[in-house]
C-alpha cells in the first residue's frame, strides 16, 4: 500500500496542500478527499508537490480531473515544486501543457 502525506493550509488567495509520497491508484482517495473539501470552500488550489517521490496514470487521471472541476467552477489548479519522476509522467503525456501552463508559455 501507497502512503501519501497530506498537509492542507489556507493562503491569502487559495488552499495550499501539500503532498507528500507516492501518487497512485492506492493513495488517490486520500488525494481526492482532501481536494473535495478544499473545493468545498471555493477557493483556488495550489498542490505543493514537491514531495511527491511517484505518479502513475491514475494520479495523472485524478490531476486532469481536478483540473477540469476546478475550472468548471470558475477556480484553478496550480501545480508547484513538480519533481523529476512525476515530472516525466507530465511531459511524456503532453500533460504538462494543460497542467503547468507557465512552464510551457516560459519555454520550459
Amino acid at each position: 500500500m501507497s502512503d501519501l502525506i497530506l498537509t492542507t493550509h489556507e493562503a491569502s488567495e487559495c488552499t495550499v496542500i501539500t503532498v507528500a509520497g507516492e501518487l497512485d491508484l492506492a493513495s488517490r482517495p486520500a488525494l481526492e478527499d482532501a481536494t473535495c473539501r478544499a473545493m468545498a470552500a471555493g477557493s483556488s488550489l495550489r498542490l505543493d508537490m514537491s514531495g511527491v517521490t511517484f505518479m502513475d496514470s491514475s494520479g495523472l487521471n485524478f490531476l486532469l480531473i481536478l483540473r477540469r472541476r476546478l475550472v468548471d467552477g470558475g477556480s484553478r489548479l496550480e501545480l508547484t515544486g513538480v519533481r523529476e519522476v512525476p515530472m516525466r509522467v507530465l511531459t511524456l503525456t503532453g500533460a504538462d501543457e494543460v497542467l503547468l501552463p507557465s512552464r510551457t508559455e516560459a519555454g520550459g
